[in-house]
């Protein structure tokens, strides 16, 4: 369980050798996304309520014994301990002392920081395996590896208006494998985890699970004058995005270029979502008729965003057919080198959609489809050893 605090000891490398030498997968925590590669054969996916995989949680409620490091336990990737400690041995390890036992207390803790650990794991590892006494695990991995590939939610929709994952889908094919992700709280930021591809540590620049509303354009603009070689992609729904839209002026200020994509329902959708199960639909609209639109399809989605974005002396671009969002987001990356200012992709969404999540990772409720790519669907999973 790769968390956090492996990218803040810059152990990510070393977090990798020691799965390669040991054969063991890995499930990196939200705030510990990146410390192995997505498209890694020991990555086995995130494991959560919310910001998970499904084939991750499967690999969870599968292991038998987890090792912990740098990592908080937090709520939203347990669930209740009761069903995430079950059957298992856990050894935790974190700089922090009062880190050990917080939420759960594990089988074993050990107290250092993550790079001095996995320096010695990865000794030990090498002593064992040049000895011939490391046990082979190749087996379980490749049962993981066939569950990242087979355990699917469906991406590619049709549907107009469009559907998030749609959003996502494209997001992975047009930016490279180096951009740096930058988001906060919401059913984008929940959506985005689990549908986005994430490659190397702090690549998923994340203002923990449940960080403030307004984060993300500051934060992008942050990064952006850190390092203005590396391509810079901002993720935010259109409440997040109000929240400090007037910091774009900051960006065409100094001369911050970067990508913002901005997924528009009109709705406070991550609280809309929880209201559901009390019934409620209440005051999360942020959906007006804008006089001042005059796109009947447009008008009633409230704020006009693209005006607000080109008063603040920034470039933006809108979509509404899901067949464009591509070329959108390639036209907006040349924009922003060009005007060197931030370029918002703002991409209309359908109203209401209930993104993928549960109060337990064996229970977590699919709203969509499922992309099942085995020949035999559930059943045959089941017989795979797959989902067990």
């Amino acid at each position: 369980m790769a968390g956090g605090g492996i990218i803040n000891a810059d152990a990510s490398d070393l977090l990798v050798e020691f799965a390669q030498l040991t054969g063991v997968p890995v499930i990196p925590t939200l705030m510990g996304w990146g410390t192995i590669p997505d498209d890694h054969p020991l990555m086995a996916g995130m494991c959560g309520l919310q910001t998970s995989h499904r084939y991750g949680n499967a690999t969870m409620l599968a292991s038998d014994f987890v090792l912990g490091i740098g990592n908080r336990w937090a709520n939203r990737h347990t669930g209740s301990t009761e069903v995430y400690t079950k059957g298992r041995t856990f050894v935790h390890v974190d700089i922090e002392p009062t880190q050990i036992g917080r939420v759960f207390m594990p089988d074993f803790g050990i107290v250092s920081d993550a790079k001095a650990a996995l320096e010695l794991f990865v000794q030990v590892a090498r002593e064992r395996r040049d000895a011939g006494k490391l046990k082979a695990y190749g087996d379980w991995a490749h049962r993981c590896a066939e569950r990242k590939k087979l355990m699917h939610r469906k991406s590619h929709y049709t549907e107009t208006p469009i559907k998030p994952m749609r959003v996502y889908e494209e997001m992975n094919k047009v930016f490279p494998r180096d951009t740096i992700y930058v988001t906060t709280i919401g059913l984008s930021q929940i959506a985005g985890a689990q549908f986005l591809n994430v490659y190397g540590p702090r690549q998923w620049i994340n203002c923990g699970q449940a960080g403030p509303l307004g984060w993300t354009i500051p934060a992008a603009l942050g990064v952006v004058a850190a390092d203005p070689t590396r391509t810079v992609v901002g993720l935010s729904g259109d409440y997040d995005f109000q929240f400090l839209i007037e910091e774009l002026a900051v960006g065409a200020q100094f001369r911050l270029p970067y990508v913002q994509v901005l997924v528009n329902n009109s709705y406070l959708g991550l609280i809309r979502q929880s209201q559901r199960g009390f019934d409620m639909d209440f005051c999360v609209q942020l959906a007006f008729e804008n006089q001042n639109v005059e796109d009947s399809t447009l008008k009633s989605y409230g704020v006009d965003h693209q005006a607000v974005v080109q008063g603040l002396g920034c470039k933006s671009l809108r979509v509404t057919d899901p067949e464009k969002i591509q070329s959108a987001m390639v036209e907006a990356q040349a924009m922003a080198r060009k005007y060197s200012v931030p370029v918002v992709v703002e991409v209309i969404l359908e109203k209401v959609t209930n993104i993928a999540m549960g109060t337990e990772i064996d229970k977590i409720n699919e709203f969509e489809e499922i992309d099942c790519r085995h020949p035999e669907g559930r059943q045959g999973l089941e017989m795979a050893g797959l989902l067990e």
